[in-house]
């Protein structure tokens, strides 16, 4: 069969490798792709936004199956496209996409099928919103913009100060164009996170082995948010009969509630889950794999990835079954000078070769290019060094070991990836409260 993976960065690449090891996937495109994933697939100079585009190469190649990446070709209707072209795809329409695509429109879901969440008041009035501000009792709370904001549009304010100047940033100054044209003022929720994806194929649901990914850009969780700088899968304490305990008790009714709305949900759940002293609650839905989640998480896989996709694409689930290796997973980012303010572009990379060689390594390209006979950086998150162990200190050990073989001016990586999984796994520490309500 052919398959076409839109989206060109770590979470495409760590999809492409896995597709090009099914003996389904004869052969696999991606649009547009990036300089490891062109070393493994087809790239196809299209952008994951242009649609038209896309559709004419999947009807013109025969696409057997398209895997859609990054959210933004969702929730602006790709899945729709194709489907109406009789194309299979994996990937929820844009309805169903509005899960990501819209803050509002998700508590609203989580609402209606009762599933536990932050308590949140929207506002569209900057007048009405600053009032809202001024009653608030207990601090700190978070301000979110509506819509897509890549990943900026979250605001956690200490004070009253800081939640009127992120009010204003979204309903008076549009820093976030139309996404802040509406804002939710939330409750701060503590605990421990975890993200949980799952695949979901209009009536069923299916999870996938839970992750913890690092969104700060410093060790110790200092400095800025950024789109992550590592993660490791599974997570200890977090045990397989829980996740389905929460695909019972939180995903299936959220899947459920969208189908009485007339939304069938076919492709991947990414719930964002944090473990309270109060029990499992939500923060967000994301309509496609996590980065850098997946790439901790396929590794682990020991079943076909394809082939769930194509069932999920199909509505047939119930066909497959996903198989997990127990060797723990440690994926640590290599980010490039200036981010996540800004990024180097045009740094050349050396030690790709001698990294990926590495047993039980896999290096994924996020934002690289070709440059002559060169390997050059491309963006803010430029590679994934994924590596497996008999246990997290072994996985961890491997990964820094191939991440020593990489360089590129002003490589970026934190230095304590994984270091709280290795201490809980020899039971030094807990990574959730102690007398949290499971």
């Amino acid at each position: 069969m052919r398959v076409l993976v839109i989206g060109g960065g770590g979470r495409e690449h760590a999809l492409v490798h896995a597709f090009c090891a099914s003996p389904q996937a004869r052969q696999v495109f991606c649009a547009p792709g990036n300089a490891g994933i062109a070393q493994e697939a087809d790239t196809v100079d299209i952008a994951a936004d242009d649609l038209p585009g896309l559709l004419a190469f999947a009807r013109r190649e025969k696409i057997d199956l398209t895997v859609v990446g990054p959210e933004v070709p969702l929730v602006a209707g790709v899945a729709d496209l194709f489907a109406e072209n009789g194309l299979p795809v994996f990937g929820p329409r844009g309805d169903g996409a509005r899960l990501e695509g819209s803050k509002v429109f998700a508590k609203e879901i989580m609402d209606e099928a009762h599933a536990p969440t932050g308590h949140y008041r929207r506002h569209t009035e900057l007048a009405a919103a600053l009032r809202d501000v001024d009653t608030q009792e207990t601090w700190p709370v978070v301000v979110k913009a509506d819509g897509l904001a890549a990943g900026k549009g979250v605001i956690i304010c200490q004070d009253a100060g800081e939640a009127r100047a992120a009010v204003r940033l979204c309903l008076a100054e549009r820093a976030f164009g139309e996404a802040g044209g509406t804002v939710l003022i939330e409750e701060f929720l503590s605990g421990t996170e975890v993200s949980l994806l799952a695949l979901c194929d209009g009536t069923r649901v299916v999870p996938m082995a839970p992750a913890q990914d690092y969104k700060r850009i410093f060790a110790g969780d200092q400095g800025p948010n950024t789109g992550g700088m590592g993660s490791y899968c599974p997570v200890p304490g977090f045990s397989d009969g829980l996740a389905e305990t929460v695909v019972e008790d939180l995903f299936q009714p959220v899947l459920d509630a969208l189908r009485r709305r007339g939304i069938e949900y076919r492709g991947v759940l990414y719930g964002g889950l944090i473990v309270t002293e109060h029990g499992i609650k939500l923060l967000e839905f994301n309509c496609r794999f996590g980065d850098p989640e997946i790439q901790a998480i396929l590794p682990r896989l020991d079943s076909d990835l394809f082939e769930a996709c194509l069932a999920t694409a199909n509505g047939e689930l119930d066909t497959v079954a996903l198989r997990w290796r127990p060797d723990p997973c440690v994926t640590i980012v290599a980010a490039s000078a200036g981010y996540p303010a800004s990024s180097s572009k045009g740094d050349v990379i050396s030690g790709l070769s001698e990294a990926a060689a590495l047993p039980d390594v896999t290096i994924y390209h996020a934002a690289t290019a070709v440059h002559g006979h060169d390997i050059v950086t491309s963006g803010g998150r430029v590679l994934a060094v994924s590596a497996l162990g008999n246990d997290f200190a072994a996985a961890r050990e491997r990964a820094y070991g191939a991440l020593a073989r990489l360089s590129f001016a002003g490589l970026q990586a934190r230095a304590d990836i994984a270091d709280r999984a290795v201490q809980a796994q020899n039971g030094e520490i807990g990574l959730f409260p102690a007398d949290w309500a499971s």
